[in-house]
């Protein structure tokens, strides 16, 4: 398994928190599925923070559930990537899932005034998507930041 390191442009050195987490590639007809912010156009693959004595795996599985729908089967961990912005370092670890149902969603007050949906993308329109990452530069750092760790991520995982 690969880990990769980002380093913001804002970083503090040494960093003096810690956010872990975990991120779910879910690929089906060609199609992955995608946490899709509508009030910003905003995309990120599904997932989030640990919550006390969680394993990555449990929770990649109630991330994406709460914010798609879906019920997942981490079949893989292929990364583990470190991003440091200011001072904290946010740890992703990121799982190739199958999917194997559907269960309930339960999107956070912050995530419903975004308006989260679960959309399915074209595995291509979505690296497209990622891509972009440098065109947000100086516009919104956390959406470029965000952009180049999902765009890293599949990179890894595609080539």
């Amino acid at each position: 398994m690969k880990e990769i390191e980002i380093f913001g442009a804002n970083r503090s050195d040494p960093f003096t928190k810690t956010r872990s987490g975990s991120r779910a590639v879910v690929i089906k007809d060609g199609k992955i599925l995608l946490a899709h912010e509508t009030a910003s156009d905003y995309w990120q693959l599904p997932g989030g923070g640990f919550e006390k004595n969680e394993s990555p795996e449990d929770c990649c599985i109630r991330e994406v559930e709460e914010e798609t729908g879906y019920l997942v089967l981490p079949v893989r961990k292929f990364l583990i990537l470190s991003e440091y912005y200011d001072d904290i370092r946010y740890v992703s670890h990121y799982f190739v899932c199958e999917l194997t149902g559907r269960g309930k969603r339960n999107p956070t007050e912050t995530e419903k005034s975004r308006g989260l949906e679960p959309q399915w993308l074209s595995l291509q329109k979505a690296v497209d998507v990622f891509s972009r990452h440098q065109d947000y530069a100086n516009v919104n750092e956390d959406k470029r930041g965000t952009y180049l760790r999902e765009y890293t991520a599949l990179e890894n995982l595609l080539l």
